[in-house]
């Protein structure tokens, strides 16, 4: 069994946050993010020339995050959700993808991989939590319909090599 160093435990408590009391705004601004930094980091992955998996994977990550951003977009601007979406990534989240652009070949392709086991397991913890706890009935539905396909991502990336 892996040991996962203290730091990213930390990190991955911040991000899932409590289970009880997420409030709406939290929940978008932290799918957002999350969507950028699939989106941008698998952008990234395809220019890196990766593995076959790795490659697959990429591309369908770009296109169903994408999807998602436009949903979570269209479920604000039509006023079901009162929220307002970031417009870039946070300090983490550029850090994790400058790190990533700092590699090339095999040791790219471990840390994406990782990059986005632990994104998708952190993702499918945070909809689960609204899903059941959110207070917009709107969110709260769209969180329960995105989940299954979060965790076939999740199960996708755990199996990349």
């Amino acid at each position: 069994m892996q040991r996962i160093p203290a730091v990213v435990l930390a990190s991955s408590l911040f991000w899932i946050g409590p289970a009880l009391g997420q409030s709406t705004d939290e929940f978008v601004r932290r799918v957002a993010i999350s969507d950028m930094f699939e989106v941008e980091s698998s952008q990234l992955a395809l220019t890196k020339k990766p593995d076959r998996d790795t490659s697959a994977f990429a591309k369908r990550m770009v296109k169903d995050h994408t999807n998602t951003t436009k949903e979570l977009k269209t479920l604000v601007e039509t006023g079901k959700v009162k929220a307002q979406l970031p417009s870039q990534m946070d300090a983490e989240h550029n850090k994790k993808l400058d790190d990533l652009r700092a590699l090339e070949g095999k040791p790219f392709d471990a840390a994406y991989d990782q990059a986005q086991r632990e994104g998708h397991e952190q993702a499918v913890a945070l909809f689960e939590s609204y899903a059941k706890n959110g207070e917009n009935a709107d969110l709260k539905k769209w969180a329960g319909k995105t989940l299954p396909h979060l965790k076939k991502h999740l199960s996708m990336a755990q199996k990349l090599k």
